[in-house]
Order: structure tokens, then C-alpha cells, then sequence
């Protein structure tokens, strides 16, 4: 689109490529994400948010590029420009559904049409404590959400036959070659026909070892399946696990490079600030100090 200011100089709109439809669009067409500054085609954000709130990935929303360097996610305000508000209300409605499932304190109440958020009252949350419901007073378990059991395991109490059908009777202590576990945090049933032993949960993206449940979120050289009964168990070669190995290494080697290299100058730089702040600290405390000459001088 040609913009004449004056008769004779005429300007065009730049035009830039929408990395998710490969289009040509106009500046004004184009939508820029805060966090991370990526901008796609309105149209193409428009269509991903639909796509995942119908899926009911609200969590997370992040940028549509795979390869986006800072990772970034829409904010409320931003999924807010882009959709209706019919969509927009499922999105905060779901949204805030997933944030009470994920909380540690907080649980739903499991009586049918209640739907009231009570409080978990314990030091560890993830363990089963008993919890009673404000509204309806229902005294149930804050882990496998039945009717409390005193002396039983969530486990125990189920296959007793004494509580419900509740996420078809999956067991919390799932044997070693069981298809379907939950997850160790949010209890979210999982299922694994495949792949390797490292799995992330979609709801909580936990990250744990599929045999024993343990915790992998700060292993990131994968040394769990090294030794112990998980060993040689993560379903990758010997070569492919020494090759990640040493790319992280190299990740972590790089930054500690960078650092070193821009260390000196970081202290060179730093008097130079600090002195620039004095003096202008100086200066300003000077101007202020200054007295109003008095122009009534005897002669």
C-alpha cells in the first residue's frame, strides 16, 4: 500500500513473512509477542490460540515457533486482543480450573455439583491428608479425592472396593511394567506404549523416570540411568546419550566462556559507572547547594 505525504514522494508499507503461513504481510497485519518480540500473521494467532483452548492447553500458550530463543508465552491481555470473548471466558475459565489442579494447597471438592476449591492443611501436600469440604462437609482424601480412609492407602482403599471407579482404579504405586501411571506430582493418568524412560507430564511438566517415578527435573545429564535398578533402561544408545551429554556440556561451556571473556571489561566498565554516578550525584548535590547571590552590595 503506497502513502503519498507530498505530491511526488510516495512510500510502501515494508512487507515481512509469516514464519507459520510463509505469507507476505504487512506490518499492520503482523501480531508481536511481548515476551519474546517474535511476530506472526493475526490470522495464523488467531487460529493457534483456538486450536489450543479447544484442546485445553492454556498453561501453555507459548510462542508458535519451535525454535523461539526466549521461549516465550502469551499473556491474558495479549489471548484477549485476538479472540472473542466467548473464547476468551473459556480460556480464563479453563485456565484457572488447571491452576487450582496444579496447586499443592488447593484441591477441588469430588462431590458431584459442588465444585467448591478447598485447602490441603498439611506440611507435605503431596502426601494423602484428610480434607473437609467448607460447603457441602465432605471429609475426603486430598490425593485419590474418596471419602477419607484412616488406616489405608489411597491403593489399599481402592481395590477394598469401599471407594469409587475414580480414573478407572489406576493404583499410585504402579508396578515397574505397568502401561498406564500417574504422575508423581498432579497424579494425571499416563500412558506409555513407547519411547524412551524420560517422561514430562503435559499438566505439570514434571519431569520423571517412567520405572521408578523418580524425580529427573534437575538431572539434565540424564546420570539416573547410569547406575541403580534403572540402569541402561532409558531406551536411547550408548552413542545418542553422549552426544546430548556433550551438548550440554558445551551449552554450559559456552556461558562460562562468554562470562570469562566479558569479565575484564565488566571490570574495567565498573569504575567508570560508579564514578559517573558520583560526579553527577556531585554535580547535582552542588547545583542544589549553590546560594543566590545577593545583589544588594554596599559600595
Amino acid at each position: 500500500m503506497a502513502v503519498s505525504n507530498r505530491e511526488g514522494d510516495l512510500s510502501i508499507d515494508p512487507a515481512v513473512s509469516c514464519k507459520l503461513c510463509l505469507t507476505e504481510q504487512t506490518l499492520s497485519d503482523m501480531f508481536e509477542l511481548k515476551q519474546c518480540g517474535c511476530s506472526f500473521c493475526t490470522a495464523c494467532m488467531k487460529q493457534y490460540i483456538q486450536v489450543m483452548v479447544r484442546e485445553g492447553t492454556v498453561l501453555a500458550l507459548t510462542c508458535p515457533d519451535a525454535s523461539c530463543p526466549k521461549q516465550g508465552t502469551l499473556e491474558a491481555f495479549e489471548v484477549q486482543k485476538l479472540v472473542d470473548q466467548k473464547l476468551y471466558d473459556r480460556y480464563c475459565k479453563l485456565k484457572f480450573e488447571q491452576e487450582v489442579d496444579l496447586d499443592p494447597r488447593r484441591t477441588w471438592c469430588p462431590q458431584a455439583g459442588c465444585e467448591t476449591i478447598c485447602h490441603v492443611c498439611s506440611r507435605d501436600p503431596y502426601q494423602a491428608s484428610p480434607v473437609k469440604c467448607p460447603k457441602c462437609g465432605l471429609n475426603f482424601c486430598s490425593r485419590c479425592k474418596l471419602k477419607w480412609h484412616t488406616d489405608l492407602s489411597c491403593d489399599e482403599f481402592v481395590k477394598s472396593g469401599a471407594g469409587s471407579s475414580l480414573d478407572l482404579g489406576i493404583p499410585f504405586q504402579a508396578d515397574e511394567d505397568a502401561i498406564v501411571k500417574r504422575c508423581p506430582h498432579c497424579h494425571l493418568p499416563i500412558e506409555r506404549d513407547e519411547g524412551c524412560a524420560q517422561m514430562m507430564c503435559k499438566r505439570c511438566r514434571h519431569v520423571f523416570c517412567w520405572y521408578c517415578l523418580a524425580s529427573l527435573d534437575d538431572d539434565f545429564l540424564l546420570r539416573h540411568y547410569d547406575k541403580g535398578p534403572c540402569r541402561k533402561k532409558l531406551g536411547h544408545s550408548r552413542a545418542s546419550v553422549i552426544w546430548y551429554r556433550t551438548q550440554v556440556v558445551g551449552l554450559f561451556a559456552g556461558f562460562g566462556i562468554l562470562l570469562l571473556v566479558a569479565s575484564p571489561f565488566l571490570l574495567l566498565a565498573a569504575p567508570c559507572l560508579l564514578c559517573g554516578k558520583c560526579v553527577t550525584s556531585k554535580a547535582c548535590k552542588s547545583c542544589c547547594s549553590d546560594e543566590v547571590p545577593d545583589n544588594n552590595v554596599e559600595l
